[in-house]
Order: C-alpha cells, then structure tokens, then sequence
C-alpha cells in the first residue's frame, strides 16, 4: 500500500489516497465519459480519498445512476479523481495529477496503459 498525493493544475485542490498496487494500477476506460476526458487513472481506496485543500473549489459532475462521481476544480477545470462505477470502493485519480507521475514515461516503468471496456459495462447489460 502506498499513500500519495495528487494535485489539480493551479493547485488550488490537494488530496491524497493510499494506492493498494502503486501506479502499477493505471488504466483508461473508453465508456462515453472517460474518451471524451483521456485521462489515465490509477486506483485508490476510496475510503482513504483525503482532501486537504480545496474541497469547496471541487465541483462534482454525475449522471445515469449516479453511482460514478467525478470531481473537477472549479478553477482550473482539471479533473482529479473520480468514484469508480464498478466498485465505488474504488476510486480513480487522475496519472498526470499525482506528484511526480507523468502519463508519457509511465510505460518506461510500468508498461503501456491497457484500456478498460467502459463501453460494455456489466451494469449495461440486460439478464
């Protein structure tokens, strides 16, 4: 387990989390939400999310279920972490926020970033 903090672009909103696998859990989703936005994540507990500045400057954007919720700074539009849809136990966080995480070099230390099928999402499918 490890803890590590993640910060939007002008810094106004700060958190940090406990990554049970590192970055090595950093991974994009092509669902219509998450293609339009490009950003990898990695995942986090959600019950270890701490925001330690900036918590009013977080604005929250959820639709369908709701189950998903994505948080973005009011500021600098960033998004930096999300509540996952298939385990809202899980959380995402932005790559590119993390301290010292850069998307581009990710794959020189943890391979390519795979892609998650968002598109057929068993919460989709009918029984």
């Amino acid at each position: 387990m490890v803890t590590l903090t993640a910060s939007c672009h002008c810094g106004a909103v700060v958190l940090s989390a406990e990554f049970p696998q590192g970055l090595g859990s950093a991974a994009r989703c092509d669902c219509s939400f998450c293609r339009r936005r490009g950003a990898a994540a990695v995942t986090a507990l959600t019950k270890s999310v701490e925001v330690h500045k900036g918590g009013k400057n977080l604005s929250l954007y959820t639709w369908g279920t709701g189950t998903a919720k994505h948080y973005f700074c009011k500021t600098c539009g960033i998004y930096t972490h999300h509540q996952r849809r298939s385990d809202p136990n899980e959380c995402g966080v932005n790559l590119g926020c993390i301290d010292g995480a850069n998307p581009r070099t990710h794959a020189q230390s943890h391979g390519e970033i795979p892609w998650n099928d968002g598109v057929n999402h068993p919460a989709d499918q009918q029984a």
